[in-house]
């Protein structure tokens, strides 16, 4: 099910800036018992998106009754949302472009998260590195080439999901997950000050760590401290974590910390 503009419909106009340029954001949420999950992060993400883009005019309030209403209708799915800076002309320049364009759309959840809450997550570093751009880092833009080249290479593999560096070879994030991981009491998580998402299951992970008295370091780190962690967990907002049981050739036991969090995350999101 998609609606455009709070009309269910599934064509878009072809000189709207998200077919063009790729120019707007997006999130991805979980639907549980028809509530959105974390519902104001994924609208705080959005707004976020759209501010560092110079995108105006969106009407957040519309935004936020369809989301609800169209989850309403289902029990566990997935939505995403999609903010474009709306129909515009031919070239780069965003004049012209009187009205973004809201796109819901509606689809399964991926089957597969729950049997890797059990065996684990097998990870492998990417061919395909990260831009660095500050400029961009942390949002969920609508650019997603190189994503969509990183899993491209994945699916030539048997993991599960990819370790992805920058382009200085800085550990980032994962093709489609934010990581952790713990070295004895010590949580890290890498920065995405240079380039990679923001993720809302990240936000909400440093929350709870937070509020749980448990310290998490940001920290920019090359692929091989992965081999001094005790164990590897990644997260998004459909997963919402799973543990990871393997990076390249090295293997974690241990899913202390994975438990511990994801007893008090899915708590927090019933």
């Amino acid at each position: 099910m998609t609606w455009i503009n709070g009309k269910p419909q599934a064509t878009l106009a072809a000189n709207d800036r998200a077919v063009q340029f790729g120019d707007g954001s997006f999130s991805t949420a979980r639907i549980k018992a028809g509530k959105v999950q974390l519902l104001t992060a994924h609208l705080q993400r959005l707004r976020l998106g759209c501010e560092r883009l110079l995108i105006e005019g969106c009407d957040w309030a519309a935004l936020e009754q369809e989301m609800c209403t169209l989850a309403a209708t289902t029990q566990d799915a997935v939505l995403k949302v999609i903010i474009s800076r709306g129909a515009g002309g031919r070239g780069y320049s965003p004049a012209g472009c009187q009205q973004p364009t809201r796109i819901l759309t509606l689809s399964n959840l991926p089957a597969h998260y729950l049997p890797l809450q059990q065996q684990g997550a097998c990870l492998v570093t990417s061919p395909v590195q990260l831009a660095r751009n500050p400029l961009l880092a942390g949002i969920k833009h609508l650019n997603r080439l190189e994503q969509v080249l990183i899993r491209a290479r994945l699916e030539q593999t048997g993991a599960d999901e990819a370790l992805v560096l920058d382009t200085q070879g800085v550990v980032v994030e994962c093709c489609a997950a934010n990581l952790f991981w713990r070295e004895g009491e010590q949580v890290f998580t890498p920065s995405i000050a240079h380039a990679g998402v923001d993720g809302v299951m990240r936000q909400h992970l440093l929350s709870v760590m937070a509020q749980m008295s448990l310290d998490c370091q940001i920290v920019e780190v090359m692929p091989g401290r992965l081999k001094a962690a005790d164990e590897v967990w990644i997260c998004n907002a459909l997963m919402p974590i799973l543990p990871v049981r393997q990076i390249d050739d090295t293997h974690y036991a241990s899913r202390q910390f994975y438990h511990l969090l994801a007893a008090c995350c899915y708590q927090d999101l019933l």
